[in-house]
């Protein structure tokens, strides 16, 4: 928490975080740093988008809290375990486990896509009958 480049930021340029990159994957060689670097980023990118919008909420929640585990103990290698609680690593990843022991999810596209399979992708049915109680006639 500070400004960039001081202790405990790691943000404020591209530069900066490939070099926090490095110092926490010190198990791979430096040259690997922007690749890990830009393959985190579109990781974590990916799946808060999924589990913003509900897709595949159960499996994504799991493989997050799994990225974050990694993400903290890499953190506590590097740093030391107060860091991972200043930026509540732990917590973000017990979330995601919570999350990822939950079966049903009601508002998802997962949710959504499993009204339309039920109702052989009928619109009609899926915004009357499930969602407003109106059971329509056909007489």
């Amino acid at each position: 928490m500070g400004a960039p480049g001081t202790a405990n930021a790691s943000w404020g340029n591209w530069a900066n975080f490939v070099a926090y990159s490095n110092h926490l994957n010190f198990f791979a060689p430096a040259a690997m740093g922007n690749v890990l670097a830009i393959g985190a980023t579109i990781l974590e990118v990916i799946l808060a988008l999924l589990l913003l919008i509900g897709y595949r909420t159960r499996l994504v929640a799991l493989l997050s809290g799994s990225l974050l585990t990694i993400f903290a103990l890499m953190m506590t290698l590097s740093f030391g375990i107060k860091v991972t609680f200043n930026y509540s690593v732990w917590v973000g990843a017990s979330a995601c486990f919570l999350l990822g022991s939950f079966r049903t999810f009601p508002i998802s596209v997962d949710t959504y896509l499993e009204r339309l399979k039920r109702n052989s992708g009928n619109l009609f049915f899926y915004f009357c009958r499930d969602n407003w109680g109106f059971q329509p006639s056909y007489r």
